[in-house]
């Protein structure tokens, strides 16, 4: 496979004036491996070096969404050692698991897949090679266009039908990111969260998210300590089991193999339930069986308490079709239909091709979140005037990312909650600790306990709570860093 050659990045050329030149893809500014220079300021840091490895891992059950099924995951971890402008190196780690099927699905599996592989490859030299200095969120200012150009080069060089779409290259790019935040962290000592504020970070909100923001800096939005204790959403994938008579192969691993197994296991009280859309009678009969399943678990356990999510991941036609099937659960259920918190990326992802699928009516029922439409600030706003009441953060779309959407999101007054991606290990240490600490936030979801729990078995002794949950909610309050808190298992890559 031929090589990307890696992109120069000074921020000189990338952000610093009014004009930005074109930049050559072929001579980076420093070469990868080549020594760093010492930052400016000693709250700034440089990248002195950076690696990647991907780590394999089969589910014990295919795991179905948006009419997609997957029975795989391919981890990318990522460290990165920086130097602060003190002199002190540290550092940092990243993971996520490459969603192919979620992040490229114009792409096969195995051409999504591997354009994933290959774009981070190239985004490590990309890296390597940045010269610029600063907080993380300067250093992503960097990055970020310069991943975008390599994702078009990775797209080129493989032939494939499709572009790298945006989101993929923001789920690529997410480890690097992560690893860049946590590096930061530790070589202060605290946690990434306690560093966003003017004390670390060299320009207020405004640079990123315009003038309303002027003055402004993270902190004002995103505390630094977690909560103690976040619910659990329990994902109910589309081929679940929801009662003993859908099993169709009974898993003796230890494991639940039925809803109402996994309630009774994991004391769970939030759930969310994905959809495939396209066939209204079906959505309708899902979402009415595992209420009643549900509401039976619920009173045997003798809980008042509990809540839905409705995910169709793009799966309605139209917007017509999802005020149906609402209107049919209120109907039938109007308990089940109070208990929905929120309606997840009912239509297309693609807002700007799909501006008549307005959701000023749905979110009169209930929220609508924008997830896989949600890349910058830009679809943001596309997704309120279109009448998105709710935005969706994932680690996978990046530590910066996930930060400043929160800030805007909140600016603007629009409902908040934290996704997952199956994150397992690392990834899911990542996504907990933003889970934690985003304001209003009803819970998060820990899907790798369900499909993979594989991955998590080198995390689970040192995270008590986090992995393992009980009583239907996620022990978060240990995550206090330094850094996003995830120091990889076994030694330390040098």
């Amino acid at each position: 496979m031929p090589a990307v050659p890696p992109l120069p990045l000074s921020r000189r050329h990338l952000i610093g004036g009014l004009c930005l030149a074109p930049l050559s893809l072929a001579v980076p500014r420093r070469a990868p491996g080549a020594p760093a220079i010492r930052a400016a300021r000693p709250t700034d840091i440089r990248i002195v070096e950076v690696t990647h490895a991907f780590a394999g891992h089969t589910y014990r059950a295919p795991y179905m969404f948006g009419g997609r099924s997957v029975d795989r995951v391919t981890l990318l971890d990522v460290q990165v050692r920086v130097r602060a402008g003190s002199g002190v190196e540290s550092w940092g780690f990243g993971s996520m698991t490459l969603g192919n099927a979620w992040a490229f699905p114009k792409a096969t599996q195995e051409d999504g897949l591997g354009a994933m592989m290959a774009l981070a490859d190239a985004l490590r030299d990309v890296t390597a090679a940045c010269d610029e200095d600063g907080h993380p969120l300067d250093l992503w200012r960097a990055l970020e266009p310069a991943y975008l150009r390599a994702a078009e080069a990775v797209g080129r060089t493989r032939n494939l039908r499709s572009p790298i779409p945006k989101l993929c290259t923001l789920v690529v790019a997410s480890p690097f990111d992560a690893a860049i935040h946590d590096a930061y962290g530790k070589a202060f000592g605290v946690s990434s969260y306690a560093t966003y504020s003017k004390a670390h970070v060299r320009q207020d909100l405004s640079r990123d998210l315009g003038p309303q923001f002027a003055g402004e800096y993270l902190d004002r939005y995103i505390p630094s300590a977690p909560r103690a204790v976040t619910p659990v959403f329990h994902s109910v994938g589309a081929s679940d089991a929801i009662e003993p008579a859908d099993l169709k192969v009974r898993l003796d691993d230890g494991l639940p193999n039925t809803l109402a197994e996994w309630i009774a296991h994991d004391g769970l009280t939030h759930f969310k339930i994905k959809l495939n859309g396209g066939n209204d009678a079906q959505d309708f009969d899902r979402i009415t069986r595992v209420d009643r399943v549900v509401r039976t678990g619920m009173q045997a356990r003798r809980v008042r308490d509990w809540h839905y999510i409705l995910d169709f991941n793009e799966g309605c036609p139209d917007v017509g079709y999802l005020l149906g099937v609402l209107r049919r659960v209120r109907e039938a259920t109007p308990d089940g239909f109070a208990r929905i918190k929120y309606v997840e990326q009912p239509t297309s992802r693609d807002l700007a091709n799909d501006r008549g699928n307005v959701m000023h009516e749905a979110s009169k029922l209930l929220p609508v979140v924008v997830d896989e439409g949600l890349v910058d600030l830009a679809a943001l706003l596309v997704a309120r005037e279109m009448g998105y009441t709710g935005v969706a953060l994932k680690a996978c779309k990046g530590q910066s990312q996930a930060m400043l959407m929160a800030a805007a999101a909140q600016k603007f007054g629009m409902f908040l909650c934290v996704q997952d991606l199956t994150c397992p290990g690392a990834s899911l240490i990542h996504s907990a600790g933003i889970a934690a600490r985003v304001p209003g936030n009803a819970g998060i979801e820990a899907n790798a306990r369900q499909f993979v729990p594989s991955a998590n078995a080198a995390w689970e002794a040192r995270f008590p709570g986090l992995f393992t949950i009980h009583d239907g909610v996620m022990r978060t309050g240990q995550l206090t860093g330094p850094g996003l808190g995830a120091v990889p298992p076994g030694p330390r890559v040098p």
